[in-house]
């Protein structure tokens, strides 16, 4: 028996109960993991509530950092011992231990610590679509990112300041802005005081920009279209405020032939290939030092209730992890 989080039924983060599970030794193609902490993403959240539904009853979580502890039939690829992460599932990573296919599983270098990892795989491998491959940025670039003071957000921040991009970045307090700046965002736009449209035309002297990367959703997508250049591309990626919905595509011509595009991790590592190669960019700049991981908050894997709560209250910064 190992203790892991269930949910019965869908709701609110009280459906997310802690107690002990049953766990067989790992199938053919599989290891067995020792978890050693856990990454919270907004995705838990659209699992847990039903907004992206599951089969019931499961254990939430995509992504986590542990050391092998069992090999199944037929893996060769990894040995009991070695310290790996994961960040595109399958669904269970909140639990003590599981079982996992190997084939999604990633070598930690020794430069990166397990929380690191827990915090960074599916955030980081996010932004890594997001910024280069959804729109590739080039040096020049000015773009605007939703939630910047967020786990993906102050990744992407440095990951594009990097790339010779400047920032805009929508935040929700000063001490967001600060911590948004801190890690490579050039600009800062608190949405709750200032007209976010107003101030990227402002900062572009009239422009718009090519690219808006949002996972706001419903609330910010009207901003985001109108922050806009003519032809520029809107990257809806997350809906931390709501799905949108009965989206009209004439909003995109009245706005200047806009394009609009709804990506996911898992359309852009599906292919073994593309997940190791996702991730050996990203090893890469967390490694070099040129991406930096803000892990912010760290909770007992027995108080993920309270850790979705935070989260959906946006009361959290940077990562939050949950350790076993």
């Amino acid at each position: 028996m190992v203790k892991a989080i269930r949910i019965q039924a869908t709701g609110g983060p009280e459906v997310l109960t802690y107690g002990d599970v049953e766990l067989a030794g790992p199938g053919k193609g599989e290891v067995q993991l020792r978890h050693t902490a856990v990454g919270l993403n907004f995705i838990d959240v659209y699992h847990r509530t039903g907004l992206y539904p599951v089969p019931l009853p499961f254990t939430p979580g995509l992504e986590a950092a542990g050391v092998v502890t069992a090999l199944g039939e037929g893996v060769t690829a990894l040995k009991v011992g070695d310290r790996v992460a994961y960040g595109t599932g399958p669904l269970g990573a909140y639990s003590e231990s599981r079982n996992a296919p190997a084939n999604r599983l990633i070598k930690l270098p020794d430069e990166i610590a397990d929380e690191t990892a827990a915090a960074m795989m599916l955030k980081g491998l996010t932004v890594r679509y997001l910024l280069r491959q959804t729109y590739k940025v080039q040096p020049g670039d000015t773009i605007l990112f939703h939630a910047a003071a967020g786990g993906v957000g102050l990744i992407a921040c440095q990951w594009a300041n990097a790339l010779g991009a400047t920032v805009i970045g929508t935040v929700g307090s000063e001490e967001k802005a600060e911590l948004a700046r801190a890690h490579g965002c050039h600009h800062t736009i608190n949405y709750a005081k200032e007209d976010v449209a107003k101030r990227v035309r402002e900062l572009t002297d009239g422009a718009g920009v090519p690219v808006v990367y949002d996972s706001v959703g419903q609330s910010t997508m009207l901003a985001s279209l109108d922050s806009l250049a003519p032809r520029g591309l809107f990257v809806s990626f997350g809906n931390a405020s709501g799905p949108i919905k009965n989206f009209d595509l004439a909003l995109l011509n009245a706005r200047g032939s806009l394009f609009a595009t709804r990506p996911s991790l898992v359309g852009y590592t599906s292919k073994d290939e593309e997940l190791k190669e996702g991730a050996e960019d990203l090893l890469a700049m967390v490694t070099s030092g040129k991406v930096k991981i803000e892990i912010n908050q760290r909770y007992p894997l027995a108080d993920a209730a309270q850790a979705h709560r935070n989260l959906e209250a946006r009361k959290t910064t940077g990562a939050s992890i949950l350790l076993p």
